[in-house]
């Protein structure tokens, strides 16, 4: 008999152009663009199999789940999983490792040339009137960048560090990042942490969250800092302290800076970062192209094959 799987909040991951029938063929489906907390019990029900992304499974509703047997996180990341609690239920807990790095690389890129080149706001300049009436063959409102022969610091210098890195020696940047864990095969780029603060033109990060990582952007790091530097993060938001780099965004120390994540999501009205200077904020999406949600569904779906086969993968809470 094939098991009942429950997919708590499929919108972000599919908002209608992919397809679940990946996981119909595994079992019988129900889906849910979004579950609110005091539901969450009720639509799992007497499900085997439940599909989440941010929706929180407590110790508590894992306690509850009468049938549970198998969660899969619709992300790389799975803390809205108490994966301890799962365990000691017998549950096991499966994440996607790798599916959208590069277009996390691609985003960083995006991110950062709106920083040089401000495209949309002279587009808009441009279907206002002002070039058609402007003296000159041409206008800019800010100061335009050429990244060739400019230093690009990553920290984190994993999958999506290095495809970062390689577009940037495309546009003939210099790269150096650092990381804890250094690969052999990449020695010559690696600098201390100290070093990277200070010759980086621009800073990328591109490290996981941990306890040593949390806050690596901070007032002291900032000080370390070229003045002008740009700093881009589309890994994890609590990895800047968002005070002290609207402080420095305002006082004119950071040039710029782009973000595509913040340390509370979905945003709140009163981040620093909504009045700093200079700050371009999107609202998460660098994971989301198509093509990478796509490789998204296929993992989470071979994952949970896998486990019915009695071979798990990408088993997070073993």
């Amino acid at each position: 008999m094939k098991p009942s799987i429950v997919i708590l909040d499929g919108y972000t991951e599919n908002p209608g152009d992919l397809s679940w029938d990946g996981f119909s063929q595994l079992g019988s489906v129900a889906v849910y663009d979004r579950t609110p907390s005091d539901k969450i019990l009720e639509r799992i029900g007497d499900a085997q199999i439940v599909i989440t992304n941010k929706t929180i499974l407590d110790a508590q509703i894992i306690s509850q789940a009468p049938n549970l047997i198998y969660i899969g996180v619709l992300a790389t990341g799975y803390n809205t999983v108490d994966g301890q609690a799962a365990k000691e239920k017998g549950v096991v807990v499966t994440n996607i490792p790798t599916y959208g790095t590069d277009a996390v690389a691609q985003f960083a890129f995006a991110l950062l040339l709106e920083v040089c080149h401000h495209v949309q706001h002279h587009n808009d300049a441009v279907k206002e009137g002002r070039w058609a009436s402007s003296p000159d063959f041409c206008f800019w409102d800010y100061p335009l960048i050429e990244l060739a022969g400019k230093t690009m610091g990553i920290i984190g210098y994993g999958r999506i560090g290095q495809a970062t890195a390689r577009i940037a020696k495309a546009f003939g940047m210099h790269v150096i990042a650092y990381d804890v864990i250094q690969n052999p095969d990449h020695s010559d780029v690696y600098v201390p942490l100290d070093t990277l603060f200070s010759e980086s033109d621009v800073i990328s990060l591109h490290c996981p969250l941990f306890p040593e990582t949390k806050g690596i952007i901070n007032k002291g790091s900032i000080a370390q800092m070229k003045d002008s530097v740009i700093i881009l993060n589309n890994s994890r938001g609590p990895l800047i302290v968002e005070e002290d780099l609207a402080q420095a965004l305002n006082e004119g120390k950071v040039y710029a800076a782009a973000v595509d994540v913040v340390s509370t999501e979905p945003i709140h009205n009163d981040n620093p970062l909504l009045q700093a200077k200079n700050c371009l904020i999107t609202p998460h999406i660098s994971w989301a192209p198509k093509e990478s949600r796509q490789r998204l569904m296929d993992i989470a779906v071979n994952n949970l094959k896998a486990f019915l086969e009695g071979k798990p993968v990408n088993v997070v809470n073993g």
